[in-house]
Formats: C-alpha cells, sequence, structure tokens
C-alpha cells in the first residue's frame, strides 16, 4: 500500500520517470552490475503496516530505552539529571524561537539576538572570562576549536591534555588534531589528580575542572606550568560547579570551556547539547562561532547584531577561525532562561544541594561495601567508587532495580574494570539515596 505520509503518488513517480527519459526506477540504477544487486523478494521483509499498527510497532521498541520516569540517575559523565524550571521549557516552545540557527538579520530577530548576548555575558561572568561566543555544539567540540585557536596563537603543534579529562572530550580532540597534523600529547594522573610534567613545545595543556573523575584540580599549578612553558592555558569547566568554587579566570585561564547539559537541558540519547566557549579579550578575533554584540542605530536606539563576522567560514571559507556551520542557539536559550530563572541565589542553591547529597551518598556507599578509589580527592558532584564486582555487570542489575547507578570506568581505563564514576545532584533525596545503596549491597555480596 502506499505510505499516506509519503508524498510521491504513482502518477507523480511516472511524470519524473517520463521527464528525465527513464522506463522505470530500475532502469536509474542500471551502471550497477546485476550480480551486486538485491533482489527485494530475497530480503524477506514483511508487509508495511498501516499508521496505527506502526505507531504501536515504534513504541513497543521504544520501551528498550532506559529513561529516568522509570530509573533513579546517578549517571553524570557531562549527562546530569538536574531540575529543570517550567519556564525553560515554556519559552523556547514558543514559535518565534523553536530554531537551532543563528539569527544574521537584526532587523528581524532583536529579541532572539538580545537573548544570545545574555547568555553570552552570563557564561563570561561564570568563567570570570571577558568575553563568550553564542554557543557551539557540544563541550567536546569546544574543547577541541579551544586547542585549534591555542595552534593559531602559539604556532606550535603539541596539544598537552590531561587524561583526566572526559575520554569522549580526547577522542573529539584526537580527530581535530589529527586533521591539522598536531600531537596529542596525554598527561597521566595519579591519585585522581593530573600529574603535569615537563612540556616540550606545548601550544597548550588542557585540564578539566573539577575533572573526569570528579576531583577538583590545582589550577594555580596547572596555570605556573603552562606560563613558564609559553603554553596556553585552557579548562574545560563544570558551569554550575562555578557557584561554589573559584572560576577558571581568576587563575589567568586563557580559554574556558564546558558543556551547558545541565543548564536547562534534559538528559535524552545523548544530546543535543550546547558547548560552552569564553576566552580572554585579546583572542576574541581568533574565537570561533558567532559573536552578537550591543551597538545603537542612528537614532541612537539599543540594538543587538552579529559581530566581527569577517572571521566566519561563510565569509572567509578556508581562511576562517572555524568550519562551525551554525550553533545550538535553542539550548543556548535554553541555558539563558534557566540561569535568568535561577539566579546566582539559585544556581549556588542548586551546587550547594548537589554537594551535600554527593557527601552524604559517598558515607553511603562506603558502608555498603563499595570503596573510594580517591578517598583523598576534593570533589564537587561526582566520584569513583571501586567494587568487589566488575562495574558494567554491577550496573546492569541495578538497572533492574530501578538505579542508573553510574558509569563503569573499564571500557576506557583499562586498570578500572570495577570502578564505577557516580554522579549526584541536587534531584535526588535522601530515600533515593539510601535505596540506591541498599541494592548495591545486595548485587555487590
Amino acid at each position: 500500500m502506499d505510505m499516506p505520509y509519503i508524498p510521491h503518488t504513482v502518477e507523480d513517480r511516472q511524470e519524473m520517470l517520463a521527464t528525465i527519459g527513464a522506463r522505470s526506477i530500475d532502469e536509474l540504477f542500471r551502471e550497477i552490475p546485476d550480480d551486486l544487486k538485491i533482489a527485494p523478494q530475497s530480503l524477506n521483509i514483511p508487509s508495511a503496516l498501516d499508521e496505527s499498527k506502526l505507531l504501536a510497532h515504534l513504541t513497543q521498541i521504544s520501551r528498550k530505552n532506559v529513561d529516568l520516569t522509570r530509573v533513579v540517575s546517578f549517571l553524570g559523565a557531562g549527562a546530569y539529571d538536574r531540575f529543570i524550571p517550567a519556564t525553560v521549557n515554556a519559552v523556547i516552545s514558543r514559535g518565534e524561537f523553536l530554531t537551532a540557527y543563528t539569527p544574521y538579520q537584526p532587523e528581524f530577530s532583536q529579541g532572539y539576538l538580545q537573548s544570545i548576548y545574555e547568555f553570552q555575558s552570563m557564561i563570561a561572568e561564570l568563567y570570570g572570562m571577558d568575553v563568550a561566543n553564542a554557543s557551539m555544539y557540544d563541550g567536546a567540540t569546544s574543547l577541541a576549536e579551544a586547542a585549534i585557536l591555542a595552534h593559531g596563537v602559539t604556532g606550535r603543534k603539541k596539544i598537552y591534555v590531561s587524561e583526566a579529562v572526559h575520554p569522549h572530550y580526547r577522542q573529539v580532540l584526537d580527530t581535530y588534531c589529527w586533521s591539522m597534523d598536531l600531537d596529542v600529547v596525554q598527561m597521566p594522573t595519579e591519585g585522581g589528580y593530573t600529574k603535569i610534567g615537563e612540556l616540550e613545545d606545548a601550544a597548550c595543556i588542557l585540564i578539566q575542572y573539577p575533572n573526569f573523575f570528579g576531583s577538583i584540580e590545582d589550577l594555580a599549578a596547572a596555570r605556573k606550568a603552562a606560563t613558564d612553558s609559553g603554553a596556553m592555558f585552557i579548562v574545560c569547566a563544570d558551569p554550575v560547579a562555578m557557584a561554589l568554587i573559584t572560576p577558571p579566570g581568576e587563575f589567568g585561564a586563557d580559554i574556558v570551556v564546558g558543556e551547558g547539559q545541565q543548564l536547562g537541558v534534559p538528559m535524552g540519547l545523548g544530546g543535543p547539547y550546547v558547548g560552552l566557549f569564553a576566552c580572554k579579550s585579546e583572542f576574541v578575533r581568533r574565537i570561533p562561532g558567532r559573536i552578537v554584540g550591543r551597538t545603537t542605530d542612528h537614532d541612537g536606539r539599543e540594538g543587538f547584531v552579529m559581530t566581527l563576522r569577517t572571521r566566519e567560514q561563510d565569509i572567509r571559507r578556508e581562511k576562517a577561525t572555524s568550519n562551525i556551520c551554525t550553533n545550538e542557539a535553542l539550548m543556548a536559550l535554553a541555558c539563558t532562561v534557566y540561569l535568568e530563572a535561577m539566579g546566582k541565589n539559585g544556581l549556588k542553591q542548586v551546587a550547594e544541594t548537589s554537594v551535600r547529597n554527593t557527601q552524604y551518598t559517598m558515607k553511603a556507599l562506603t558502608q555498603a561495601g563499595a570503596k573510594l578509589k580517591y578517598p583523598n580527592a576534593k570533589v564537587f558532584d561526582e566520584f569513583v567508587v571501586e567494587l568487589p564486582k566488575d562495574a558494567s555487570e554491577v550496573r546492569d542489575k541495578l538497572i533492574d532495580k530501578g538505579f542508573l547507578a553510574g558509569l563503569p570506568l573499564g571500557p576506557y581505563y583499562k586498570d578500572q574494570a570495577n570502578c564505577l564514576l557516580v554522579a549526584v545532584t541536587e534531584n535526588r533525596s535522601k530515600e533515593q539515596i539510601d535505596a540506591f545503596a541498599s541494592a548495591l549491597k545486595e548485587v555487590i555480596r
């Protein structure tokens, strides 16, 4: 049967074939040898479902997903279950905002441009930096773009990155640097912290703050190491943690990047997320992506416009500062609404509650039989526990008990197969934490 949601009728297809001088659809593929073609009947594909049966079938498949209506999440590693005020979805669902595209025409887009300007202002303030851009794809691409910027400034080809930076971020960094013939040098860790050794011909050093294991790195020492070697200092910082700990800008960071998912963007199959990118004003002409500025028109009225446009790939092509095409403007708007709805005090309360819940969970899990991998580490809302069994096996069993326990580290660090990265946000209650600890105790005994 013809599907009602496929627009081309049999007559439409025949007319198109006649227009191009073909007798059949098969004739369009005559260049492919017959012995390489697969006959449709040999695939044993069942007949098409009608719309109602198809919807029921897809609904059944979707139930294989683990979502937060069915489990209590202690997952972190860049994806956090945080409270999102209803205001966020109410605003970003409005028709005039519902796009991921950057509004180029200021005469039609003052409201959206103003929201991006406010986003930039708040991210710069949060990180203690001079200027921020209109957002990137995600935290990983923000980190990679920062490394490329450092290479452009210093002319050096070695990118030093801590092994305590998110493994996925480092994979994206490797891909970017490979394409530009840059060398990525891994800095080892010790006791959950980055161990910075000799930096030879370094364009930059990349540190996560707090790092992938949850430990709050010593940025003062990292800044000194970068300065002594003439390298740029780049920090990938948790935006919520900035409400409590000293922002990287106060340590003299040259560039600060991060993932903005925690700021009003829900967890959902890995995205869409939003990358944060801020830097010192001296690098403003090298920033990747879009920048919105505030100005006045000839009548003296305040307005907002895209600025420094000659940096961008649609203007300068291969000479652009970056090949990012557009940005995650809708997700950046969600961050803006979230930050303005929460305010400074609200964000601080979120951070403080996360810290209290994390400390309580650490104690509960150790009493349940887990062992802190880095007992001397100072943490914010994530930590690593070592289990007597394989962490992936424990994770799977806990899903059946209604808990998304965290991230097993074995796939990323060969010597940590029994280790689990646990995150605890303000959304977790004492009752949920106690139940999680009880379930863990049962699974690992």
